[in-house]
């Protein structure tokens, strides 16, 4: 199959979207046998970290976006699961988004789909964990990505920035017309009045498709930060569940 490139996004910061992009790509390689490719898109570096991958002295995706001369081989790292690899980042990104821009001698958008192309059907997924921002790495990211999905919290505040999303994904077609929204999903859910009538609310809005699965908030997540294991891989969770149902939903909609 060709690579299908998905990228995990949401404006808004605190919804648990790198946990999200670490678990969907494992769950793809532990449950469904995948090849998958994981891409820190956060100057933070937070999924690097989270592999032990973050460092200054090997190239980043920063060497990626702005060395033209780059091979997208030389960025990739193995984790410690197999068929599971990840290009990592760290604050050099932020030194990355103003070259880009600065540098109009080549094409600024596509970059990354070009540095994607390399790859010669050796992965069969790649997970993009993006920044809670639109600047030229996220913009890199959508021209690259076909399925864009959204985790949000359930609060007053849980479409906020969805509209503005909505509409950078609309520019981006004109260098990629096939991504698609795939929907939000609920992440740290809880059962109680709140979460069940704010999650029946989020449901029954027409403005933004919603998965029916919801990750349940566990201190297994938190868990999982220190010991640098994706769900799956520690102890069973409420959360683990929830993300195989998660990939499952989604694959049963391509």
């Amino acid at each position: 199959m060709t690579m299908k490139t998905i990228s995990i996004i949401n404006l808004k910061g605190g919804v648990a979207k790198t946990i999200s992009a670490i678990n969907i790509a494992y769950t793809l390689v532990k449950v469904h046998g995948k090849k998958v490719l994981l891409i820190d898109n956060d100057k933070q570096g937070n999924t690097s970290k989270f592999f032990g991958l973050h460092n200054y002295e090997d190239k980043s995706l920063a060497d990626l976006l702005t060395d033209k001369n780059c091979n997208i081989h030389s960025v990739i790292k193995n984790t410690s699961y197999e068929g599971l690899d990840i290009v990592p980042a760290n604050m050099n990104l932020l030194q990355a988004n103003k070259e880009i821009l600065l540098d109009v001698a080549r094409p600024q958008q596509t970059r990354l789909r070009k540095a994607l192309s390399q790859l010669n059907d050796e992965y069969d997924y790649c997970i993009i964990d993006n920044a809670p921002d639109i600047n030229m790495t996220v913009i890199n990211a959508l021209v690259a990505t076909n399925d864009v999905l959204v985790p949000i919290k359930v609060d007053k505040f849980a479409f906020d920035g969805l509209e503005q999303l909505l509409d950078q994904i609309e520019n981006v077609q004109e260098f990629n017309e096939n991504i698609v929204f795939k929907g939000c999903f609920i992440t740290m859910y809880q059962r109680n009045g709140v979460n069940t009538q704010g999650s029946e609310y989020l449901a029954s809005s027409t403005d933004y498709p919603l998965f029916h699965t919801m990750i349940r908030k566990t201190v297994k997540v938190d868990e999982t930060t220190f010991a640098g294991k994706p769900l799956l891989a520690y102890k069973k969770s409420t959360a683990g569940q929830d993300y195989e149902k998660l990939v499952k939903e989604y694959l049963e909609m391509c």
